[in-house]
């Protein structure tokens, strides 16, 4: 049988052995080998004994069979490329250690591509095309190799694709009955600008971002008690917050795999008739809270909602037959009570000032006809949103006004006071755990913050066609969900609360924890070095760069990463320590 040579390399072999005097002595043998193939069988045969020679010298000998270039010591260096990695490199870090690049499918070309548009929106957000020509500056160039504009389109269809399998699997990781024993599910909704006429989701609604005069979609995003995003649902731009929860929760019990869910929401969107559908569907609880309106009707002479309840406590448990088989929560926060007073009565000032600017103009003579002065004052009231506490008489000479003081007074009165509505019982949610339930949709709206202007900068919205809009939104989405698990890791070195603790009071509680306000107001740590932001945190890791160098004269090259600071090591190892406590 004919012998076929493989390779030649360097192996040790170790072995112990007994001394006459009982110790036991490990021996090490350095061999040059030939690997050949024989009969089927793969054998070794030894061409030297390099134990002779210096440690040095195996090694290089070692390097140079594996095919790397090696070059004299004295010899002079020249960096021919140096791309930014560190951001990249913690990036992907991340997204391994949370078996992110398996969650969104195969291995493939369109894979790749569409991890690192994910890794882009986080690292330097945006439009499509400026973000191809960012990965030319990045090591992600040199891993990808040139991609094409119709080749980041594609990826972005075959991730669109399977956006229910994705989707599913981050709700069962997220919120199945394992890692979410309340069985809560948040969702709330935003909207974002859309630029040009031709996308078929465009549409004039109700604008989130206060931008008027402009087409929009909507989205509404679905996340566990923590904020972590798991799933988004995209609607036109005027589509109502009740039509985009019907939507959602026709869906919530099968994406989490569980027959029970709480879904939290806010009080523009868990209607009375989403409610009744809630009933109808049956397995979905709910926590939400009353508009005003309902409020006050409670608050009357003859209802339950009375301010005594708030002389010994913050909150207290009603019922009214209005609601039946619900709970009611009400609330009294001091401190919000005192800042809607302050806000009221500056925006009431303010609107006195204009209107009496206006009533001057009309007694001067300067400001005439009942159409024009109505037109004037209506701006200045619309403006403040006081229309509903001033009387205004209006005739072709005439402006005067009034205060609606018996229902400034009545609104006064209820400041600071807010009601709970929830179907699960006290036996397995208490009133302040409620509470505190509800107040967990903030971190929905960090989502948001995150997605528009802190991190991912999702708007404004730039495609054609209504798939392609789908699949941005959902990238961002993703990016969003690696960006909460970075902001966690990275709690220690950023100004990100990561010591808030659990009040006894949630009503009252305080936003942040007393160490992040030191952190922000100092812009230092607890060991006195500086404090960073997030995206700062990002361009300082960016600094680590992967170098390409050759020896001057030679064609050769080899790669090399800098060594990290201490801060780059240290983002390293709070990655590395929040995936050991993640994926436990």
């Amino acid at each position: 049988m004919a012998k076929t040579q493989q390779a030649v390399h360097v192996a040790r072999t170790k072995s112990r052995r007994v001394n006459k005097a009982g110790e036991t002595v490990e021996y090490e043998s350095v061999l040059l080998r030939r690997s050949y193939r024989d009969g089927g069988k793969v054998k070794h045969e030894t061409l030297a004994n390099l134990a002779a020679l210096p440690e040095q010298a195996v090694e290089d000998l070692r390097a140079s069979l594996a095919g790397k270039t090696l070059v004299e010591a004295t010899a002079g260096l020249e960096v021919t490329r140096s791309l930014p990695a560190g951001h990249v490199d913690a990036v992907a870090r991340m997204a391994r250690g949370l078996g992110f690049e398996k969650l969104l499918g195969p291995a493939c070309r369109e894979r790749d591509i569409a991890m690192a548009l994910i890794t882009a929106r986080v690292c330097a957000p945006a439009s499509k095309l400026a973000s191809l020509r960012w990965f030319e500056d990045t090591t992600l160039a040199a891993d990808l190799g040139p991609v094409s504009t119709d080749e980041a389109y594609t990826a972005m269809d075959w991730l669109l694709a399977r956006q229910p399998r994705i989707e599913k699997q981050l709700a069962g990781r997220y919120l199945g009955p394992e890692s979410n024993p309340e069985k809560l599910a948040l969702f709330d909704l935003s909207s974002s600008w859309v630029t040009g006429h031709h996308n078929p989701l465009a549409a004039r609604g109700y604008s989130r971002d206060r931008k008027k005069g402009v087409e929009q979609i909507e989205y509404g995003m679905l996340a566990n008690r923590h904020g972590v995003p798991v799933a988004v649902r995209v609607f036109p731009g005027n589509t109502a917050d009740p039509a985009a929860f019907t939507a959602i929760a026709g869906e919530i019990k099968d994406l989490a795999g569980v027959e029970e869910m709480v879904m939290v929401g806010d009080r523009g969107m868990i209607t009375a008739a989403r409610i009744r559908q809630l009933k109808e569907t049956g397995g979905l609880d709910w926590v939400t809270c009353l508009r005003a309106p309902a409020i006050a009707a409670l608050a009357a002479d003859d209802g339950p909602l009375q301010m005594s309840l708030f002389d010994q406590q913050d909150l207290a448990e009603i019922s009214h037959p209005d609601y039946p088989n619900e709970r009611l929560i009400a609330c009294r926060n001091p401190a919000l009570a005192a800042e809607r007073a302050r806000k009221r009565g500056e925006l009431l000032t303010a609107t006195e000032a204009e209107l009496d600017t206006v009533a001057a103009a009309v007694t001067a003579g300067r400001l005439a006809g009942a159409a024009k002065i109505g037109i004037r004052t209506g701006k200045i009231i619309d403006k403040y949103k006081m229309a509903k506490h001033f009387d205004v008489t209006i005739n072709d000479t005439k402006l005067t006004y009034k205060r609606r003081t018996e229902q400034i007074d009545a609104e006064a009165a209820l400041d600071g006071i807010y009601v709970i509505r929830t179907s699960v019982p006290a036996a397995t949610m208490d009133a302040a755990e409620t509470v505190r339930t509800y107040k967990s949709l903030a971190n929905v709206e960090k989502i948001f913050k995150s997605l528009k202007s802190v991190d991912l900068l999702i708007r404004p919205i730039h495609h054609r066609t209504e798939d392609r809009t789908r699949a941005h939104v959902f990238l961002c989405m993703l990016a969003g969900h690696l960006t909460w698990h970075l902001r966690q890791a990275w709690a220690a070195l950023t100004y990100t609360d990561d010591n808030k603790p659990t009040p006894e009071n949630p009503v009252t509680a305080a936003v942040r924890s007393p160490e992040a306000g030191q952190k922000a107001s100092t812009r230092t740590l607890a060991d006195g070095t500086p404090a960073y932001s997030f995206r700062a945190l990002l361009t300082h890791l960016a600094t680590r760069t992967r170098n390409t160098l050759r020896a001057a004269g030679t064609a050769a090259t080899f790669e090399l990463t800098a060594l990290p600071t201490p801060v780059q090591r240290q983002a390293q190892e709070l990655i590395d320590q929040h995936l050991n406590t993640w994926t436990k």
